[in-house]
């Protein structure tokens, strides 16, 4: 068991209502759809860190970043804070980059997602919908 929480970055990637998912494998969250993202790494800034792994695990460059919200989440005897954006597609066509970490990828509307949902996708998207910030999870359960 880790004896300090991680903090994770991740992005919400959206067009016309629409928002690409991953569906991760092999790691935290396998078999759950989620958005890309990954650990901060020492010396950077959550915003390079997702960035970094757009272009990691999509091939694409993204642009205007905006913060949606921040999860504490402890879960399968992992603690997490999660530090969530929003972002576009700059340049580049989303293709699968890593395919130890993911099955497949796909743009689904904000009315029809697939599930199950990644934790911290399911805060932000409640927090694009609300306008909350701040979310806690346990085990799954998202508190506000």
């Amino acid at each position: 068991m880790e004896l300090y929480p991680k903090v994770g970055a991740g992005v919400v990637i959206l067009k016309d209502g629409m928002t690409l998912l991953a569906k991760r494998k092999g790691a935290h969250g396998s078999g759950s759809w989620g958005s890309i993202g990954g650990h901060v790494e020492f010396g950077e800034t959550p915003m390079e860190a997702v960035r970094r792994e757009a272009e990691e695990e999509l091939g694409v460059k993204i642009r205007n970043l905006q913060f949606v919200s921040c999860l504490n989440m402890i879960t399968g005897g992992k603690h997490y804070l999660d530090i969530s954006f929003t972002a576009e597609i700059e340049s580049g066509e989303p293709s699968i980059m890593e395919m130890e970490k993911i099955e497949e990828i796909g743009w689904y509307s904000l009315d029809a997602l697939p599930s199950p949902l990644f934790e911290p996708v399911r805060a932000v998207l409640e927090g694009l919908k609300t306008g909350q910030q701040y979310f806690e999870t346990e085990d799954g359960i998202i508190r506000h």
